[in-house]
């Protein structure tokens, strides 16, 4: 195509942003144009996003879409393209956008323009992370993203947003930093940080351990992998509704993107190399955190420890290093978005009514909440991969991905998916069924229509992708075969290259060994 698609993509929210900073009329007026502005620009860019998903080629693995732009006297150059595995992040991206917007209605009360502002900047900058195709502009997205969540959270969070919000930008600051030594590394010793030329020419196994540290540091604390996730749930539970929607949804699935493009693509040997340390990582996520999670007596921290749960199964999928692991980790992460989206939302609607997130605070919903009962239940179920929802299809994959390689970690990764149920059907018991304790529930009302349509939106496609996979599947499919293939044949020519000089070493020592008996007859011979 010639028309820059995806550099529209990634603008439109921004444009959209500075249309709003300049929208001047009276206070209440204010505030609704610009809720309409944000609405119109991110459900356009949702729009524009599924017309790429129609216009994209499956059946070839190549980049497509590619736009390229001279930068920094052609040092670093303004690349971007998708392949199978960004397109559907990017939707997911613009469909959670549209929806946070939504959802300001019943939750920010306050500067509601400039939190409108934070969330299509925020935008641009996710889809910018999954369109990038160089490593310095991949860095910019990247790190740009934190400054407005560390402003969602510290404005407009609860009591300790202050603490949370500077938690949040350190932790994943510190690690990201090592990113940067990373990059610039890679370009003086490779010449260039364009994506595509590292994949062909590849990165001298000396630096790759290294390199493979620095990118997981980042990596890691984004996921967040265990031990490096203390600061989510502190982050969950300061934030507003929209910014733990957007943080859960979007935000955690930046580091799965990243193992996969660059961590396997870049680094194949040390990535052979580290998949014990993350099995190990994993494993403790989806079976120490789960019970954890277990113990919450907080409805957004129960949520937020699933996640890290969750991401585990990620991880673990992206490191077997086959493809129904890495595929099951995808869909995984496209599950997981809509669904701890759709959690997080769940806990605003009664939070809004009652301001209070303790599950001993509520009780007893049923009788007076049923739509909101009913929706919560089909989110619940999702979360823990019944099957028909697009949590099974993930956590399914992974598995089989992972009994391929050990069934031992397999097994181990499955006491996962019994935790999940044990801690998600706890906390729906809780709060939606036993006797109403509380006589304030008794006034408070069922979903309303803008909530109603959210959550509806989401179930949908839980359950459409539970049932009918294929769409996403197909997507992937190639793209995530051509990454296994890479590695396959990066780890395969370092093992055989490896195995040559040790023959060759072998040989001459044996020549050296030989002509040093040659020479102790001869002097015996004189």
């Amino acid at each position: 195509m010639n028309f820059p698609i995806l550099s529209s993509l990634i603008l439109l929210p921004t444009v959209g942003a500075v249309f709003i900073l300049f929208v001047k009329s009276s206070s209440a007026k204010k505030y609704q144009s610009s809720k309409y502005v944000a609405l119109f620009t991110a459900f356009a860019n949702f729009l524009i996003s599924i017309y790429l998903w129609y216009l994209f080629d499956n059946s070839i693995y190549e980049f497509q879409f590619v736009e390229e732009k001279q930068w920094l006297k052609g040092y670093v150059n303004y690349k971007v393209g998708i392949d199978g595995i960004s397109i559907l992040f990017i939707l997911l991206t613009t469909l959670i956008s549209t929806l946070c917007i939504i959802s300001v209605n019943n939750s920010i009360t306050s500067r509601l323009k400039e939190f409108l502002i934070a969330i299509l900047v925020m935008e641009s900058l996710m889809i910018g992370v999954f369109c990038s195709l160089d490593l310095v502009i991949f860095y910019l997205f990247f790190e740009g993203g934190l400054i407005p969540m560390f402003l969602i959270i510290g404005i407009w969070g609860g009591p300790r947003r202050v603490y949370s919000a500077f938690k949040f930008f350190l932790f994943t600051l510190l690690g990201s930093i090592l990113m940067l030594v990373a990059i610039i590394t890679i370009y003086w010793t490779s010449g260039t940080t364009d994506v595509i030329q590292l994949y062909d020419l590849g990165i001298d196994w000396k630096y790759q351990n290294l390199l493979w540290l620095a990118f997981f540091s980042s990596f890691a604390v984004k996921t967040p992998m265990w031990p490096f996730h203390t600061w989510l749930p502190d982050a969950h539970v300061e934030a507003p509704t929209a910014g733990s929607v957007f943080l859960a949804a979007i935000l955690l699935k930046l580091a799965g993107y990243g193992f996969i493009r660059f961590s396997l693509g870049l680094f194949p040997i040390a990535s052979d190399f580290f998949t014990p340390l993350i099995y190990f990582l994993s494993l403790i996520a989806i079976v120490f955190v789960s019970l954890v999670a277990l113990m919450q007596d907080d409805m957004k921290k129960l949520i937020a420890y699933s996640s890290v749960a969750h991401m585990g199964f990620v991880t673990l999928g992206i490191f077997t290093l086959n493809e129904q692991g890495i595929e099951g980790s995808i869909i995984q992460m496209i599950s997981h978005g809509l669904v701890s989206a759709a959690l997080f939302i769940c806990v605003g609607v009664v939070y809004d009514r009652t301001h209070s997130r303790l599950i001993s605070t509520y009780g007893g919903l049923v009788s007076i909440m049923p739509r909101y009962s009913v929706v919560l239940m089909i989110f619940t179920l999702a979360a823990i991969g019944l099957p028909g929802t697009s949590g099974f299809i993930g956590e399914f994959l992974v598995l089989l991905g992972v009994f391929q390689k050990s069934f031992i970690v397999a097994a181990i990764a499955s006491l996962g998916v019994i935790f999940a149920a044990a801690y998600m059907l706890w906390l729906y018991k809780r709060v939606i069924f036993g006797s109403l304790i509380n006589k304030r529930l008794l006034k408070i009302a069922d979903l309303n229509r803008s909530e109603i349509f959210i959550l509806w939106s989401l179930v949908i496609p839980i359950l459409f992708f539970g049932f009918y996979p294929k769409p996403l599947i197909n997507t992937v499919e190639v793209s995530v075969r051509h990454v296994v293939e890479m590695y396959d044949s990066k780890l395969t020519s370092y093992i055989y290259k490896h195995k040559n000089k040790t023959l060759m070493n072998i040989v001459d020592c044996s020549a050296c060994f030989n002509l040093n008996e040659n020479l102790k007859k001869i002097e015996f011979q004189k």
